[in-house]
């Protein structure tokens, strides 16, 4: 029965997004747009997105995407320390089951801890960051981009060709503290003149051996310990390669096929406790996908896209260490996904939308320390959308949409659809001033993952699905003129989260225990400004300043004793800062000096806000001196970076310390 309402639902949508054949030159140039980056504009977007892009980039002191996201608001990034160290994200302590990252606009998944590990990204091949807080201002997505209460857009670099031009070679060396070796080379070769190949390889290397002072002192004052020593089993090795074929035709469409594969082996540094040295957990992943886009333009009032993906995961995880319970332990899990969207504009100022979404999941366990102990769990999922969006004149942008969520275990029946809606505003009261007030009230909703479920040290398959309910209200502004250019934007949001799921590592990195934390109040405040200042001679200043104010308090029951305690690792106060001054020589060098700091204010690593569970604060001071040089078509750059420049002792997770001091080098090379 239900089944059949399903399909009467999507009927009834696809009906609604075939209606009107009224033609229009609104979006002629639509698509472009959608491939190319755009320049930053505060009204294109209810929502303002956080971006990193191009020679911005670049000159932040950043190797992977984890780096590079620190520098967003409203942001926690779990970090274990080292080129290897696991990472993941969390935007506005909503969880990292929360937040969806998008390659090429498909979302990623992930057979490790239930979370996608940033770390594995570089920044090489990456043409620009963005992340969302609600959704994408743009109706036309995939149902599953309506899910997520926030959304990370990765962008890999697109070729492109001058008159003349059919083939573009790029080479880079990084070397720094840590036995890093981090080689890239990549390839841009113009087939016809709509179709074009990029190729892109990357090694990465370090032994992640790094000194490290470690010292507890007890709430009498006492020191407990003080040691210093080497971080041990922090090694990683790792291969990346990708290879995309990319094909624009006319003015109305494209299509885009892209494969990547990633293979590492890596130690797992375990945490730091009572001076024990864990160096015992070998950890061995391969992730393999194959996705595309399709998309085209009906009439000048309807366009479709078609996303396909197929994934295949692996995972091997061992642990050597005596001390722990022996593990030897393989995952392997597949992914087919698929999705259809149509938008059509029904007149100037009205959009609507429809999207279908389906995915199937496999995962096979296995215990290779017991003969009889394969497993065998599969999913499929299914997402459904509709969205409309009203524009009216320059004043008023309203968007609103409804997704439906069902889910399908292995053995069980498909779960009772689940709906979740979402209203957006923007109001800009004077359109000659780029003033905007944006506010959203959005629904979340997740089903545990085969993660969640399965990789747990101990396994709680009794873990509830978790539903999220967002407000916010956002205030943007931005003026550009010859001397400056500002763009300033302060939200308020309040979140509610039911049956919250957390992970942390309870003795070992790999294997976390998973809980519901019942419900969770969330409240905070966002900060960003950017300003760029163009001085005298050539010279530019460009500055990003960030701030987070946040409480997470667990509200679940009043009888338990952390009942209105912040959860662990959300910090009430967190943010950074990055200036750089860059100089413009006649021939077009660029020399460059830029400085980041970042801070994460005092939080606790358990539920309970004792002394016993305190995480101190940590910031970073890192610097970057960079040169560009232009000859003909060859371009060089070299740049020295200096991350903890003071060399602070600091843990981002407890018991897990960071690198103090370390340097990295970079050559380049592009023709």
């Amino acid at each position: 029965m239900i089944r059949r309402k399903i399909l009467i639902f999507i009927a009834a949508l696809c009906a609604l997004s075939v209606f009107s054949q009224e033609a229009d030159t609104l979006y002629n140039d639509f698509h472009i747009e959608e491939v190319e980056v755009t320049a930053r504009a505060l009204t294109k977007d209810i929502i303002i997105p956080q971006t990193l892009k191009g020679e911005e980039l670049e000159r932040l002191n950043a190797l992977t995407v984890a780096d590079a996201i620190r520098y967003f608001s409203g942001v926690q990034l779990k970090d274990y320390g080292g080129v290897g160290g696991i990472k993941t994200i969390n935007v506005r302590s909503m969880g990292s089951q929360h937040t969806a990252v998008y390659y090429n606009g498909v979302q990623l998944g992930n057979a490790q801890n239930g979370q996608v590990d940033l770390g594995r990204f570089s920044l090489d091949n990456l043409e620009e960051i963005q992340l969302y807080k609600g959704q994408k201002s743009d109706i036309f997505q995939s149902a599953r981009e309506f899910g997520a209460a926030g959304n990370v857009y990765l962008t890999t670099r697109k070729p492109y060709f001058k008159t003349g031009e059919r083939t573009h070679v790029r080479a880079q060396m990084r070397f720094g503290s840590f036995a890093l070796a981090n080689p890239n080379v990549g390839v841009d070769v113009k087939l016809t003149d709509a179709l074009s190949l990029t190729l892109d390889a990357e090694y990465v290397y370090s032994n992640g051996k790094y000194p490290f002072r470690y010292k507890r002192v007890l709430p009498d004052g006492t020191t407990a310990y003080d040691t210093t020593a080497v971080r041990q089993n922090g090694d990683i090795n790792a291969v990346r390669t990708e290879v995309g074929l990319h094909h624009y035709y006319r003015t109305t469409g494209f299509w885009r096929v892209h494969a990547y594969n990633y293979w590492s082996e890596r130690g797992v540094p375990g945490a730091i406790v009572n001076n024990v040295w864990r160096n015992g957990e070998r950890l061995w992943d391969r992730n393999t996908f194959v996705q595309g886009t399709w998309q085209e333009e009906w009439w000048n009032r309807w366009s479709t896209r078609v996303l396909f993906k197929y994934a295949n995961d692996y995972t091997h995880y061992k642990n050597y260490d005596v001390k722990l319970l022996p593990s030897d332990n393989e995952y392997l899990q597949q992914e087919v996904y698929l999705s259809l969207a149509n938008k059509v504009q029904l007149f100037n100022w009205w959009d609507v939308s429809v999207a279908y979404d389906y995915q199937y999941n496999a995962l096979n366990r296995e215990n290779l320390l017991l003969d009889d102990s394969k497993e065998f769990f599969d999913r499929h999922s299914h997402w459904l959308s509709a969205a409309t969006a009203f524009n009216i004149k320059e004043y008023l942008r309203l968007q609103a949409s409804v997704l439906m969520t069902a889910i399908q275990n292995q053995k069980s029946k498909i779960s009772n659809p689940k709906f979740t809606p979402g209203v957006f505003l923007s109001f800009r009261p004077y359109p000659k001033i780029d003033l905007s007030l944006n506010a959203f009230y959005k629904q979340s909703y997740r089903y545990p993952t085969f993660n969640d479920l399965y990789y747990t040290d101990l396994g709680n398959a009794n873990l509830r699905p978790e539903l999220a309910r967002q407000h916010s209200v956002e205030l943007a502004y931005r003026k550009a003129t010859k001397i400056y250019d500002l763009a300033f934007t302060a939200s308020y949001y309040y979140n509610r989260v039911t049956d919250k799921i957390i992970a942390y590592p309870k003795g070992q990195q790999f294997r976390w225990t998973m809980l519901n934390l019942g419900t969770v109040k969330i409240n905070g405040v966002d900060a960003k400004a950017d300003m760029s200042f163009y001085l005298p001679l050539r010279f530019v200043l460009r500055t990003r300043l960030n701030y987070t104010y946040n409480t997470a308090i667990d509200v679940t029951n009043p009888t338990d004793t952390y009942y209105g305690h912040q959860i662990p690792y959300i910090p009430w106060h967190s943010g950074s800062a990055v200036a750089g001054l860059e100089w413009t020589s006649k021939r077009g060098d660029h020399y460059g000096l830029n400085y980041s700091f970042i801070y994460v204010g005092e939080r606790y690593c358990q539920q309970e806000n004792t002394v016993y569970n305190y995480v101190q604060p940590w910031y970073t001071h890192d610097m970057t001196i960079y040169g560009e040089w232009s000859i003909q078509r060859y371009w060089l750059k070299a740049n020295i970076e200096i991350n903890n420049l003071l060399g602070q002792d600091y843990e981002v997770i407890q018991n897990y310390p960071m690198p103090k001091q370390n340097v990295r080098c970079t050559v380049a090379f592009r023709y």
